[in-house]
């Protein structure tokens, strides 16, 4: 059940058609972010299912930087990014994953110590292959992913079958 502070927040997210190309519908996540009170309520509910089981937080870049710096602030940890190749000085581990049209890589610093606790946080999960890449390179860097929080998945492209056990706060 959703509370009436999240059924807000959520309708603060636009959707904006034929976003980057026709056919794509992007949602606008940045109404919500300006908001201070709808921001809140997500970074909370993003946290809550899993407060006290992660000592760390990796924001997948790069709208779920903007999440998982929140969200490790609210919880009182640190953040590790996980970037795309090739944007970071000195990447200790990286993992390619398949897209719809040719392959992506991401890369991340060894900040972690072994046995780490990591949530992972991004802002959408679609297809799950962004995702299951980071679910991969957390485990080379030594730290162990305690669990997934999105917020919003995209039904339709079927992420959920590739990334099963993800926190989505909102779903399209």
């Amino acid at each position: 059940m959703q509370t009436p502070e999240l059924a807000r927040a959520e309708s603060l997210i636009r959707t904006i058609p034929d976003y980057p190309e026709p056919g794509v519908l992007f949602r606008d996540i940045t109404p919500l972010l300006a908001d201070a009170e709808a921001l809140r309520a997500t970074i909370d509910a993003m946290i809550e299912p899993f407060a006290g089981q992660f000592d760390v937080v990796a924001g997948i870049e790069a709208r779920g930087f903007l999440l998982a710096g929140a969200v490790a602030m609210a919880a009182g940890v640190g953040l590790v990014p996980i970037r795309k190749a090739g944007r970071l000085p000195r990447p200790a581990a990286s993992v390619s994953y398949a897209l719809e049209y040719g392959t992506a890589t991401i890369e991340a610093h060894d900040d972690i110590a072994d046995g780490t606790r990591v949530l992972l946080v991004d802002d959408v999960l679609a297809t799950g292959g962004t995702i299951q890449a980071a679910h991969a390179l957390v485990p080379a860097l030594g730290g162990v992913v305690v669990a997934t929080s999105v917020l919003m998945e995209l039904v339709a492209l079927g992420g959920r079958a590739i990334v099963p056990d993800v926190h989505a706060l909102f779903a399209a």
